[in-house]
């Protein structure tokens, strides 16, 4: 009787491992779509691949690199308040590295690796994705731009950045750390597990007290000089700083089209207005009193 119950403990715990391990399908028989388009019926896709095509500013490829990437929910057990997660959170490589990105989901729900902010005349919709439905398998491969910036990685299915599943990936030195990686950077929000209820009138930022400055009269401002020389001092540096940044701007936008120099500035522009709103956003909250959220320890 004691050996009928060991060999079916036996079996059932057998049996108990082998629904518990997940079996990983490698989507590796994608249809080809166009425009780096790759997607099967199985729920793999592919999503702004790009194997040969060399970023403006990019005379070669300075690299070939791979990684293997995990995504799932075992992954988020270090990071508290959050579901999801990658097993990597920060990527470093340098610009015009060909990268080739294995993307492993090893849950039984959909699960994407986006990266977003790539020039829009070599990546569609500006974002390379890869995605796998169930536990599975996708690779995909791009080609890093030139400079230094820092790119947004995450799964955009409905709340699961929101939950942990996000990374950054740093070209060359970066442009900045993101806020809220987990276990790189703080929280804009932070997780409060003190118990202590919140109190809008105790825990309100105090109101900064207006400085009102002594009344100063004014004087007469002076009347600028006219001055009626054909070239003045403002256009021989603008000329200098010209003839200087030329090799540079010629180098840059080597090899695009006059459409795809204006839509990299017009990106450029966009990523500087953001960082000088972002810049204006710290300082008003400095300015408000709000206390200022460590980093946690890498």
């Amino acid at each position: 009787m004691v050996k009928f119950v060991s060999l079916a403990t036996l079996v059932c715990a057998l049996s108990v491992n082998t629904v518990s391990a997940k079996e990983i399908q490698d989507h590796n028989q994608m249809m080809n779509h166009g425009d780096g388009h790759l997607m099967d019926m199985d729920g793999g896709m592919v999503m702004g691949q790009n194997t040969d095509t060399l970023p403006g500013g990019c005379d070669k490829i300075a690299a070939t690199k791979e990684i293997t990437v995990h995504a799932g929910h075992k992954y988020s057990e270090k990071f508290p308040g959050t579901m999801f997660a990658f097993d990597q959170q920060e990527f470093q490589f340098e610009p015009c590295t060909k990268l080739t990105v294995h993307f492993i989901n090893e849950d039984d729900i959909r699960h994407q690796w986006m990266m977003h902010g790539l020039p829009k005349y070599l990546y569609p919709k500006g974002m390379f994705h890869l995605e796998v439905s169930g536990p599975g398998k996708v690779s995909g491969t791009l080609i890093l731009p030139p400079g230094d910036k820092t790119y947004l990685v995450h799964c955009d299915i409905a709340q699961h950045m929101e939950k942990g599943m996000k990374a950054q990936l740093k070209v060359g030195k970066g442009s900045e750390d993101l806020p809220s990686i987990p276990g790189v950077t703080a929280a804009i929000f932070p997780d409060d597990y003190s118990g202590k209820p919140y109190d809008p009138v105790l825990d309100a930022p105090a109101p900064s007290t207006p400085v009102v400055a002594p009344a100063v009269t004014a004087a007469p401002a002076p009347v600028a000089a006219v001055d009626d020389s054909i070239i003045s001092g403002t256009t021989v540096i603008g000329l200098a700083i010209g003839f200087i940044a030329a090799p540079w701007l010629a180098k840059r936008f080597k090899g695009m089209s006059a459409g795809e120099i204006i839509a990299t500035v017009l990106e450029q522009v966009a990523h500087g207005v953001g960082y000088v709103i972002q810049l204006i956003g710290k300082l008003i909250k400095m300015v408000s009193g709000k206390n200022v959220i460590a980093l946690p320890d890498k």
